[in-house]
Parts: structure tokens; C-alpha cells; sequence
């Protein structure tokens, strides 16, 4: 009995030091995946792009108000320079990057004036809305791919990207970029501004490369509308 028992000490250590050694180390560590993959197919499509539509919705919320605002319409862009988003909701609110300036008309909130300025490199109302994410993206951002995900309504596939710039000359310190496995297109940005304020804009009935009406990358102040210009854009 004696000489049973010192076997089974001797083949009971190991097996007793292993699972010791299995409990101590903790689950296993999971890598995350690259995102470069996934931006460098966003940057070669977009490439390719030299006209956009698309349905957007726009959701702002501001930290000191609280309640976000929401508005809808359709959007256009016609690379490289000219922009515009037609709003439904609030209706006959525009804005409209035509080659030259940033024309900014929202008489649902400013009535009987417009802003014109100059056409911005980065932000949230001109034509580099989406461009600005996945324009030579290594150079300008750090990234961090984030989940796999779905869009609404049985959309397809997406990867959601985590960006933060590099540098500190855009208006927003990091942005959420959700990249569509299919057509590597972007179809939602989540973005922080400096301010603190929030902006989402999901993209949705999105075509590209059909031409843009003329009509909606022109803009002409309304009869009794003030411009008020910016001082670079004084004439």
C-alpha cells in the first residue's frame, strides 16, 4: 500500500503543478485586429470615387444642452472641392461648397442671412467630410480597430475604426469611421470636437461615381438675404 501511495505522490505532483500553473495564468489574452487592412481598402476606394450621393442623418449632441438635435437630407460631393447637403428636416436649410466658397444658409435658425467662407480642410461641412478619414490615413492618425458590426436594416457588415490625429490641427480629437466590408465604403462617422460637442452622420442609400445635379453644387443668395462673409473671403 505503501509503495502505491509514493506512485501516485510522484505522478499526483506534476499533474497538480499543472493545473496550478493553468488557474494562475488567467484567460487567455485575445489580440485585437489590425485595422490598417481595413483603412488602406477604405483609402484605395475612395480613390476611385469622384462623385457621391447619399441619404444622411445627423445627430449633434451638445454636452451643455444635453438633448441631441437630429436633422436629415441628402448629400452630394464631386471631388475635389465642391460639396452640398440638402436638409429635409429642417427643409431649406443648405450647405454648399461650390469650388470657391463655404456657403452656409440656414434660415431655420439664422433667417434672412448666409455665410459665405472660405472652403474648410477639415471638419464637418465641407468636401472632406468623408476624405479627411481615409486620405492617407497612416500618416495622419493612429488607429485602433474597434468591433465588427452590422448596419441597420440587414445593410451588410462593417468594421467600426477608433482614429485620433496625429496632429493637433483638426477640429475633433479622435473619430469612429464604420468601414463596410463589401464595398470598403464609409457609411457612419462618430466624431468628438474639440468643444466637446458630438456629431454622428450615417450615410445610407450611398452611390458613387453617377454625377452630381448641377444645381445642388451652386449657390445663389435668395432675393432680401444678407452674405455676411468672413474676413478671408471679402471681396
Amino acid at each position: 500500500m505503501n509503495g502505491g501511495g509514493r506512485a501516485g505522490g510522484r505522478t499526483g505532483g506534476p499533474i497538480l503543478l499543472l493545473a496550478v500553473g493553468l488557474l494562475s495564468a488567467g484567460p487567455p489574452v485575445h489580440q485585437s485586429p489590425d485595422p490598417w487592412p481595413v483603412l488602406d481598402r477604405a483609402s484605395a476606394t475612395y480613390q476611385t470615387i469622384t462623385s457621391l450621393s447619399a441619404d444622411f442623418v445627423q445627430i449633434v449632441t451638445n454636452p451643455m444642452i444635453g438633448t441631441p438635435d437630429t436633422t436629415r437630407g441628402r448629400l452630394y460631393q464631386m471631388r475635389p472641392s465642391r460639396f452640398a447637403m440638402r436638409f429635409t428636416a429642417p427643409k431649406g436649410d443648405r450647405i454648399v461648397a461650390d469650388g470657391r466658397f463655404l456657403w452656409l444658409y440656414t434660415p431655420s435658425t439664422t433667417p434672412g442671412q448666409v455665410i459665405r467662407s472660405r472652403i474648410p480642410e477639415y471638419g464637418t461641412t465641407g468636401p472632406n467630410l468623408i476624405g479627411q478619414f481615409v486620405e492617407q490615413p497612416r500618416e495622419r492618425y493612429t488607429a485602433e480597430y474597434v468591433r465588427a458590426d452590422s448596419l441597420p436594416g440587414g445593410g451588410g457588415a462593417v468594421d467600426v475604426i477608433r482614429l485620433v490625429p496625429k496632429g493637433h490641427d483638426q477640429p475633433y480629437s479622435e473619430a469612429k469611421i464604420w468601414v463596410g466590408r463589401e464595398d470598403a465604403l464609409v457609411h457612419r462617422v462618430d466624431i468628438v470636437e474639440s468643444s466637446g460637442q458630438e456629431r454622428t452622420v450615417i450615410l445610407r442609400t450611398i452611390r458613387v461615381n453617377r454625377g452630381v445635379p448641377g444645381r445642388e453644387l451652386t449657390f445663389s443668395p435668395p432675393a432680401g438675404v444678407r452674405v455676411v462673409a468672413s474676413d478671408s473671403t471679402r471681396e
